[in-house]
C-alpha cells in the first residue's frame, strides 16, 4: 500500500498495517466500518468527510497516511513481535526523511509493542523520533469496541489543536 507522505507534513498518521480489503481497494481505511474518515472530520482536519478513494487529499492539508507493518492481513492480531519491532525501525527511518511535526500512531497495543514502551498510554509521548513528536490514538477499526466515534473525534481533535498551535 503506498504511503500518502510529503516532507513537512502537520500529522503523519500511522496505521498498523493495512487490511486485505485495503489493499484490493487500493486505498488507506478502505473497510466500510472502518471510523478513520469520519474522525478526521470530527475531529476537525477536514473540512468535509473524504471518501477513501480521496485520500491523496491529505496531502494538501498537511496531512499523510503510512503504516507500521506494510504486509496486509485479515485482522492486525495476526502480526507478530517481530513485524511490528522491524516496522517501527523501517517508520522511524521514514519519520527522519519527512520530518513531519507529529508522528501519531493509531493503535495502543501495536505502539507498546513495536515501540517496546510497554507502559505508554494515550495521547503526547515523552520520547520523540529526531523532531517529530509521537503521539498515540485508538485504533479507528470497527473491530475497536472499547472507543465510539464521539470518543475518537474528542481523542483526534486534541492531537488537531496540538498540531495547528505548535
Amino acid at each position: 500500500m503506498p504511503d500518502i507522505i510529503a516532507p513537512g507534513l502537520r500529522v503523519l498518521f500511522c496505521g498498523i498495517n493495512p487490511s486485505l480489503y485495503s489493499v484490493v481497494m487500493g486505498h488507506h481505511f478502505a473497510r466500510p466500518g472502518n471510523r478513520f474518515w469520519p474522525t478526521l472530520h470530527l475531529s476537525g482536519f477536514t473540512t468535509r468527510q473524504l471518501s477513501p478513494s480521496e485520500q491523496g487529499e491529505l496531502r494538501e492539508q498537511g496531512l499523510g497516511i503510512t503504516n507500521v507493518v506494510d504486509r496486509a492481513t485479515a485482522t492486525a492480531d495476526l502480526l507478530d513481535k517481530s513485524e511490528l519491532t522491524e516496522g517501527a525501525r523501517s517508520l522511524e527511518a521514514k519519520v527522519r526523511r519527512y520530518h513531519p511535526r507529529f508522528l501519531a500512531v493509531l493503535g495502543m497495543g501495536a505502539y507498546r509493542t513495536a515501540f517496546a514502551r510497554p507502559k505508554a498510554q494515550l495521547g503526547l509521548q515523552e520520547e520523540t523520533l529526531g523532531t517529530t513528536r509521537l503521539w498515540v490514538l485508538p485504533n479507528p477499526s470497527g473491530l475497536n469496541a472499547h472507543y465510539q466515534l464521539p470518543d475518537l473525534a474528542r481523542l483526534y481533535a486534541q492531537l488537531r489543536l496540538a498540531a495547528d498551535t505548535r
